[in-house]
């Protein structure tokens, strides 16, 4: 049996990494207690995890990939109602009958058959413990008094993969909240203006919860040596640079 299960993971990851490889996309391996975690980089806000033999994927959006010859999901997961987060297309193509749903109330409204989770909520959704975080503006405005992403109304997700604590930020800033999340391992936070952060705003939040690995994600044209450069003391943080426009 052991070696039953040793030899499906293998083959489950090859096939991952076989259809991230032909997208020529970049990826990661994080070890965990249970096994690899395995991270595509898809592009701007658009993740693929793998691990345990389940493909979970992160506001996927056409336009950042041909979803056609990714794999199929065992779990979604949308931070907010943005064409770029928010795709139908994109999840009537990774979608089976199987494939389990996590967004917020408004995505519901455009989407049916998912797991509504409100900020703060924590649930079991296949098989792993998920953690909706608010994500939100306090600065940056569409115009007075009207943030680009409401307070109540985004997500950003932190998952458990085995003993680590992957946090999906969504479209945010430096909020109280983030600066409050502990004993996060892996930390995606977004770094384009004027829609989320700058870089001083996501070195403040990091130094805040000190994520063991940072990638900015989501930073458009944002010049990513700025961060590094921001954090360079910061020993205990390392930052990783990825194609994530």
């Amino acid at each position: 049996m052991e070696k039953f299960f040793i030899l499906t993971a293998a083959i489950f990851f090859a096939l991952a990494f076989q259809a991230g490889a032909q997208e020529g996309l970049e990826s990661d391996i994080i070890k965990t207690s249970a096994g690899d975690l395995k991270i595509t980089f898809i592009g701007h806000g658009s993740l693929m995890f793998a691990f345990g033999g389940k493909i979970i994927h992160v506001d996927p959006v056409s336009k950042e990939a041909d979803y056609t010859k990714l794999p199929k999901a065992d779990l979604i997961l949308v931070t907010h109602q943005h064409g770029d987060h928010l795709d139908a297309k994109a999840l009537d193509i990774l979608r089976t009958d199987k494939t389990a749903l996590v967004l917020t109330e408004i995505c519901a409204q455009q989407v049916k058959g998912g797991v509504v989770m409100k900020n703060g909520e924590v649930k079991n959704v296949g098989g792993l413990k998920i953690e909706a975080v608010p994500a939100y503006n306090l600065v940056h405005m569409r115009s007075e008094g009207k943030p680009f992403h409401p307070r109540g109304e985004g997500n950003g997700y932190v998952i458990t993969f085995g003993d680590k604590r992957v946090y999906v930020a969504g479209d945010t800033e430096n909020i109280p909240e983030m600066k409050k999340l502990e004993k996060i391992d892996v930390a995606f936070l977004p770094m384009n203006l004027p829609y989320t952060m700058t870089p001083e705003m996501v070195a403040d939040g990091a130094k805040a919860f000190k994520p063991r690995v940072l990638y900015p994600y989501h930073f458009g044209e944002t010049d990513t040596s700025k961060l590094l450069g921001l954090l360079k003391d910061s020993k205990e943080i390392e930052v990783r640079i990825r194609k994530m426009k």
